[in-house]
């Protein structure tokens, strides 16, 4: 990816990440945005429409929907419906507690639409005592469901000290539900910040992640793993923090940020309810900051040009700027577990 490119940017993301509420069923210890009860002054029907057609009018490509438990919000599946109708893909992110087959049946009909379930262990146990009791057993009810419809769908697995080693048995149980596998980076966000030290994996889990990763080519990370990800899986995604380049976050209330991750006051690139869509993408001093982020103090590693210096979220929260490098990168992960 050319640096020219890196600092325009495209005239649209390809994806955006729409947080449409905070209301939540569920308090995962893990949670990035400590989700719970709706946020003041969240984005009402009209609005949120109009927030799709803004965003359709951008060239916007697929939108990533979560929260927040999306299906706690009553006109979600009709601000579904309206970016089906403008041929907008769609992906849910749920914790699956909502989904009944009546409801698959409805979702199905544009074609448009993939939904990523939240199961955080493979044992119930594990899975329970992060997400809360019951959880595994309603997450798998709602995947079993999925994989006898025509929906895409998927475990989506956030990685922790406590799951780490049930990834592969995870990965058996997406193949025997019939749906794929997603693995998340755990970042101290949120709810998560708070649970950072009890959760994080270790250095040597995330190297024998990143080397099982390797060898299951299969297993989808988005950009959550480029700064970990192996030489035989170089090939399969992003290289770099793709915020405010190729993907933003929208949040409740219809603020844009650079990421999820990223919902602070200093990283508020813009208001829909200010400023139009596009104008903000094109014009936000926040955005055109991390168009032009380096992360100087990694450019001398071996494997900048795998990762070009990590997650800047990540840095960010544990106190080194976002320009400060990701603390978390696999040449950190090698010497730590030296």
């Amino acid at each position: 990816m050319s640096n020219r490119f890196v600092e325009q940017g495209l005239s649209a993301p390809v994806n955006l990440t729409w947080e449409v509420s905070l209301a939540c069923n569920l308090r995962c210890r893990h949670c990035l945005s400590s989700s719970g009860q709706p946020a003041p002054g969240e984005l009402d029907t009209a609005e949120a429409l109009d927030a799709v057609e803004q965003i359709h009018r951008a060239g916007v490509f697929q939108v990533n929907f979560g929260g927040g438990e999306p299906f706690l919000r009553p006109d979600f599946e009709k601000i579904l419906e309206a970016c089906h109708a403008r041929r907008m893909v769609t992906c849910i992110s749920t914790n699956g507690t909502l989904l009944d087959r009546p409801r698959l049946e409805r979702l199905c009909g544009s074609g448009l639409v993939a939904i990523q379930v939240s199961l955080d262990g493979a044992r119930r146990e594990t899975c329970d005592a992060i997400r809360g009791p019951g959880t595994y057993e309603r997450a798998t009810r709602a995947l079993a469901l999925l994989g006898e419809s025509p929906i895409p769908a998927s475990i989506n697995t956030v990685l922790t000290a406590q799951n780490a080693d049930e990834i592969p048995a995870l990965h058996e149980l997406a193949g025997a539900l019939r749906v794929s596998l997603r693995v998340s980076r755990f970042r101290p966000s949120g709810r998560g910040a708070d649970n950072w030290q009890d959760l994080r994996p270790s250095p040597s889990q995330l190297l024998a992640f990143s080397a099982w990763l390797g060898a299951n080519g299969n297993v989808r990370t988005g950009d959550s793993f480029f700064s970990l990800t192996a030489q035989e899986r170089r090939g399969l995604g992003l290289n770099l923090c793709g915020a405010a380049k190729l993907t933003c976050c929208l949040g409740p209330q219809g603020n844009l940020y650079p990421c999820a991750f990223l919902q602070r006051e200093e990283f508020l690139a813009g208001s829909l309810r200010e400023q139009p869509f596009q104008e903000i993408w094109d014009d936000s001093a926040v955005y055109g900051s991390f168009r032009r982020l380096r992360i100087r103090s990694c450019e001398d590693c071996q494997r900048y040009d795998q990762c070009h210096g990590g997650c800047p979220a990540v840095a960010y929260h544990l106190g080194r700027g976002v320009a400060g490098g990701d603390p978390e990168c696999l040449m950190n992960c090698v010497s730590s577990a030296a």
